[in-house]
């Protein structure tokens, strides 16, 4: 079975002092195709209020998954999730993940690639602003043979927002062939934010190709000036960079629409919209 068209599922949570729970399972058999976008979102309200969710993948024997994950609740959320996919043999597993919203989140997500063949590849987006903290938690885990995982994790963070990103690459005994990556990038765009970076590796077998990075860092002053000598305004300049950060993840958000959204966040939080 192939769906030819996207299916997209939302999440809405209006309201203030409430508590939200879900549970979403997505399950591909055998050679199945599909590209599905979930959204969590709601205004921001006056009051806390709470989420809680767990999210279930199972990806089957040559099957192919897109899964767009889009994080957008209001300033008032805080936000715990624990989300884990299982990929089988010769299957693909594409996971896009955006976090612009809550107040707190701390996310868990789980690739466990259980079969020879196996693949998955996992593109984050994150961006903290005020006093949120973001804090995601990914684990790639290669339990046979022959599978490979690749991961991007890109973020920025300003006022006093935090974020926080721990990263395990796992390779259990006997899964030879592993070809294991992750990355994670970040932008502090002022004094008062912080980001920290916590890769890792965890293997338990000797013929795997397992590479890891990260890097904080702040706009590059240089860069600012080259493009005000070339007539850019300040703002814009540094606009274009942080738009240009991100473009690497949101290149691989399959629909227009939704990378343009993600833009608008971004200029949103940045102040440069009206």
């Amino acid at each position: 079975m192939r769906l030819e068209k996207a299916l997209h599922l939302l999440f809405w949570g209006p309201g203030a002092g409430l508590a939200y729970f879900d549970h979403l399972i997505i399950w591909l058999e055998k050679g199945a195709q599909a590209t599905v976008v979930t959204e969590w979102a709601s205004p921001t309200e006056e009051a806390d209020a709470f989420h809680a969710g767990v999210v279930e993948i199972a990806v089957g024997e040559d099957a192919r998954l897109t899964w767009v994950e889009l994080q957008s609740w209001g300033k008032h959320m805080w936000n715990f999730t624990h989300e884990r996919a299982r990929v089988g043999r010769n299957a693909r597993f594409d996971w896009i993940i955006g976090s612009v919203g809550t107040h707190l989140t701390k996310s868990f997500m789980d690739v466990d690639l259980v079969e020879p063949g196996a693949e998955g590849y996992i593109s984050g987006f994150y961006f903290a602003d005020d006093h949120q903290h973001m804090d995601h938690d990914t684990q790639q885990n290669h339990l046979a043979p022959h599978t490979t995982s690749d991961l991007l994790f890109k973020g920025a963070v300003k006022d006093k927002a935090r974020s926080v990103w721990q990263g395990m690459i796992y390779v259990a005994p006997g899964a030879q062939g592993t070809d294991g990556y992750q990355a994670n990038r970040n932008l502090v765009l002022n004094s008062g934010a912080r980001a920290d970076s916590i890769p890792g590796l965890e293997i338990m077998a000797n013929e795997v190709r397992c590479t890891h990075g990260a890097t904080v860092s702040r706009i590059d002053e240089e860069q600012v000036f080259y493009m005000r000598t070339r007539g850019i305004p300040p703002r814009e300049a540094e606009r274009l960079l942080v738009e240009g950060f991100f473009s690497e993840v949101l290149d691989r958000i399959p629909y227009e629409p939704l990378r343009k959204r993600f833009l608008q966040v971004v200029d949103e939080k940045m102040g440069y919209t009206e």
